[in-house]
């Protein structure tokens, strides 16, 4: 039987980003995952401002688009438009940079074993699991194996999720007008219960997607359609059309038991606001580790809600704004100073709403009202 430090269970970016501070920690590390690899995940692809402060290594290399402008509608009407003097967020796809951040694993010394499935894990005292056809043994697991991954049913945690669901699918350049949509980002507020349409560009097509709660799923296919058509893009023409899983963590939900850790999809840590979760993945592979490098893996639950919980709160109550109130956050961003605050949070300049400057303020403060009003999401 192989004997190892830690098992990492998926390989994306918040298994590999544990992998990789593991390896440098000088842990003996087997990161594996049940896909070859390169392998693609339905995803915005969104590298934010406060996701690359997180990133674990260098991934300029597969940015494919830079964005620095912002289209928000209400109900495909009213609009508002920003660009910024900096970028906004950087664009990728999932299956370059996933082989990226798990060769970078693998630089680092971990052990990377794509096409090789976890089964048979046992989670109770020393880990214990079949990788590929292999037994193993290690001190500790980390789940990153997404929203329906063995880890957190084998160690009986995962609950306080709330899933939502996406689908998005890819047009060539060809079929857009690009000097509409090449550098900006377009949201879509008030079209689907629960989240929003989008079209962001990527490197050579444009993503364009819809998400909202779960139970929009069986109506998501019209929802993409129909955003499809507002954008001048024929619904047949949509290639790689895919859906997807959001599950988004409640406050105080566990995302650990003993000596299994989960980060990233799989702890439930996609922003409820936007759907990402790349910027949550780094930070919590990175404290997954910290904690497990320290070998105090009962610190990690209170470390990942003193990173992301108060984030995490201000996305909750953005939501209920703008599912209930599309307009009113329309509204907000036209004032002076809010979309700077927007931007600010995307770098990672701004920690929280109330923390924006006073200009800012009052607009905020009448959506943080309105989304008490529309009650719990």
């Amino acid at each position: 039987m192989e004997r190892i430090d830690v098992l990492v269970v998926g390989a994306g970016p918040a298994g590999s980003a544990a992998a990789i501070h593991l390896a440098r920690g000088g842990a003996r590390v087997l990161l594996a995952d049940k896909a070859r690899f390169p392998r693609d995940k339905p995803c915005g692809g969104g590298l934010t401002g406060r996701a690359l402060r997180h990133a674990p290594c260098d991934v300029s290399a597969v940015v494919e688009h830079t964005v620095d402008g912002f289209v928000f509608r209400a109900g495909y009407r009213t609009r508002v438009a920003r660009r910024s003097a900096g970028p906004r967020s950087e664009r990728t796809q999932r299956r370059r940079l996933d082989a990226h951040l798990a060769e970078r694993a693998a630089e680092a010394g971990a052990d990377f074993r794509p096409a090789s499935a976890v089964s048979e894990l046992d989670a109770n005292g020393r880990v214990g699991a079949r990788v590929g056809g292999d037994r193993v043994r290690a001190s500790y697991v980390i789940g990153a194996d997404g929203a329906n991954g063995i880890v957190a049913r084998a160690a009986g945690i995962g609950e306080g999720i709330v899933c939502g669901v996406a689908l998005e699918g890819n047009v060539p350049w060809s079929e857009l007008d690009r000097a509409s949509y090449a550098g900006t980002a377009w949201v879509e507020a008030g079209v689907v219960p629960g989240g929003y349409g989008w079209v962001f560009p990527k490197g050579d097509h444009a993503n364009l997607g819809v998400g909202g709660w779960l139970a929009e799923g069986p109506r998501l296919r019209g929802h993409l359609d129909r955003l499809a058509r507002e954008h001048g893009v024929d619904p047949a023409t949509l290639g790689d059309v895919r859906g997807h899983r959001l599950p988004m963590r409640r406050l105080g939900a566990p995302a650990a038991h003993g000596r299994v850790l989960l980060v990233g999809d799989a702890a439930g840590l996609v922003d409820p606001l936007s759907g990402d979760g790349i910027y949550e993945a780094f930070v919590s592979g990175r404290l997954a580790a910290e904690a497990i490098l320290d070998d105090r893996p009962e610190t990690y639950e209170a470390a990942l809600a003193a990173a992301l919980d108060r984030h995490a709160h201000a996305s909750w109550t953005a939501k209920r704004a703008l599912e209930r109130f599309p307009r009113a956050c329309l509204w907000a961003l036209r004032a002076p100073g809010v979309f700077d605050a927007v931007a600010e949070l995307l770098r990672g300049d701004l920690a929280h709403p109330r923390d924006a400057r006073r200009l800012a303020q009052p607009p905020l403060r009448a959506l943080s009202r309105l989304a008490r009003l529309a009650g719990p999401a």
